[in-house]
């Protein structure tokens, strides 16, 4: 009998493993992220101010070079509030041990999910958050691998999970379909701090990922 293979981290997969491995693949046709965008309602007084407020907090620290858990708090923590995610039907979870085994080749590999929002063990979005030095590109690949762990729980409606990945001035996001072969869009990168404008369509785009959730 063969000796099981240790688990190995989440974060050490590449896109290029999850392709080879869980034969995930890219539709780069699909402009479901700002499909929403065109359809946003503008946002109110209170949000406009909340997010000015946002800039300028992350402004007064950015000089600092601040860690993956100032991101969170500076960053992640208002965006999720303004959206809507601290308040029924969801859910928010920290640092979710979670587990993804590619069964042909005989892997398993762990990993913690920076923040997790649920609906009745629905995975609605994933935020994974780097330290503002890293692009925002590197998270992708671990964003998409905690997307596809445990794909035999209910993913919403439509099959879709969804997913943000967020350096503090950067963030981009994730649709996942699951069936019946793992397919992931991606939108384009959104400035957090430097333009005002995607600062705004990042907190539309998550409202967005909210309501079709419910």
């Amino acid at each position: 009998m063969e000796a099981a293979t240790a688990p190995q981290p989440i974060s050490s997969l590449s896109l290029s493993d999850l392709r080879e491995t869980f034969a995930l693949t890219r539709d780069r046709a699909d402009p479901f992220f700002e499909q929403w965008l065109t359809a946003a309602e503008p946002l109110n007084d209170f949000e406009q101010k909340a997010l000015a407020r946002l800039k300028r907090n992350y402004e007064n620290i950015s000089e600092t070079n601040p860690l993956e858990e100032v991101v969170k708090l500076v960053v992640v923590a208002p965006l999720l509030d303004l959206a809507g995610f601290y308040q029924p039907p969801f859910s928010i979870r920290a640092e979710v041990s979670t587990k993804l085994i590619a069964t042909d080749a005989g892997q398993t590999f762990t990993g913690s999910i920076d923040v997790l929002v649920v609906k009745q063990r629905l995975w609605v979005l994933v935020i994974e958050s780097k330290q503002s030095r890293f692009d925002v590109t590197v998270g992708i690949p671990q964003a998409l691998s905690y997307m596809l762990t445990q794909s035999a729980v209910q993913a919403p409606e439509g099959g879709d999970r969804f997913g943000m990945v967020t350096n503090g001035r950067e963030a981009v996001f994730l649709k996942l379909t699951l069936q019946p072969s793992p397919v992931y869009v991606q939108s384009r990168i959104y400035q957090v701090i430097d333009a005002d404008a995607a600062l705004t369509e990042i907190l539309q785009g998550l409202k967005a990922i909210g309501q079709r959730s419910l």
